[in-house]
């Protein structure tokens, strides 16, 4: 049976909590981990060093809460999707009646790959519905520019407050709903200048040596040159057999990174969650994303009325 204000909820209990203080972000969280040890569910911390410090020493020692690395586990949006949902699904084989996580993004996820991260809190009011979950996701407003506050509003169904309300946030929208309005990234800065490669029907093999020759001063290290060569193979491969031709793929290399864009005439993945979710369906191009998510520092995916982009970057995202 679950508990706190998730008893009775079916799924996923998704929550933010905005504070200013530590003794705000305390008064948050450490009634919702004291009473998921006390009830013997599954309580987890991932959060920063200094957060993680902190709630560690609020708390009471014989409290029975598990503490991951949370840098580790926001590596990239899809590791976390992935990493998290073996833990629920472990935790659930072994008859956990809710699961308690609070969690926080690393500093990195604010800056130039904040969009992705931003895809990654609407979809997994989807991708994590299967488990009895209840967490929260600490925002500090210090330190959270407004424009990233209006989308978290729009990515967390609710909010865990001081006072100990959860209220429905009025600004919520519905993850395909979310997924699947027009997005206009910017572009890289690299992308101000021509590109290194630039290439007509690119194949699998051209995309593997145009990245290779891009590569030719060590721009960036072997793991996230074999990680993009994966990415691009397969993102020239659902191009070229679930895109509408023309596909060209370009080349920007520079400041530590590697960025790529691969774009076709079609209108892009009818599915929203396509890359974010794992797929196990390769007629519709869906592992290929999942793979070139995996793979890469970021990713993002434009439809536009000249058809779909994906940029890859592997390396410093910017």
């Amino acid at each position: 049976m679950r508990t706190g204000a998730a008893a009775g909820h079916e799924g996923y209990y998704h929550e933010a909590v905005y504070y200013s203080s530590d003794d705000e972000l305390l008064s948050v969280l450490v009634p919702f981990l004291s009473e998921g040890s006390e009830a013997g569910e599954p309580t987890i911390v991932a959060l920063g060093e200094r957060n993680a410090t902190l709630v560690r020493s609020a708390l009471p020692a014989r409290s029975r809460v598990e503490y991951l690395t949370g840098g580790a586990v926001y590596a990239r949006p899809t590791a976390a999707i992935r990493s998290y949902r073996r833990l629920l699904a472990g935790h659930l084989a072994a008859g956990a009646p809710q699961i308690r996580i609070i969690g926080e993004l690393p500093a990195s996820a604010f800056g130039a790959t904040w969009d992705w991260w931003t895809r990654y809190e609407s979809a997994i009011n989807h991708v994590y519905n299967d488990f009895p979950l209840w967490s929260m996701c600490a925002y500090d407003r210090r330190t959270t520019a407004e424009d990233q506050l209006a989308e978290i509003a729009r990515t967390h169904p609710r909010t865990a407050c001081p006072d100990g309300t959860h209220p429905i946030s009025t600004a919520y929208v519905e993850p395909v709903t979310y997924l699947s309005e027009p997005r206009t990234e910017a572009a890289d800065p690299l992308q101000a200048a021509p590109p290194l490669a630039d290439l007509p029907e690119p194949t699998p093999a051209s995309a593997r040596a145009a990245i290779r020759s891009a590569n030719a001063g060590a721009v960036i290290g072997d793991d996230d040159l074999e990680d993009l060569i994966v990415a691009v193979s397969e993102a020239v491969t659902n191009a070229l057999v679930h895109g509408r031709a023309p596909a060209t793929m370009r080349v920007w290399a520079g400041d530590g990174r590697i960025v790529v864009t691969i774009t076709d005439a079609g209108p892009g993945p009818k599915d929203p969650f396509a890359g974010l979710m794992p797929a196990t369906d390769r007629a519709t191009g869906g592992r290929g994303l999942w793979i070139v998510h995996q793979s890469c520092n970021y990713v993002t995916a434009v439809s536009s009325p000249d058809g779909f982009t994906l940029r890859l970057t592997a390396g410093n995202p910017g």
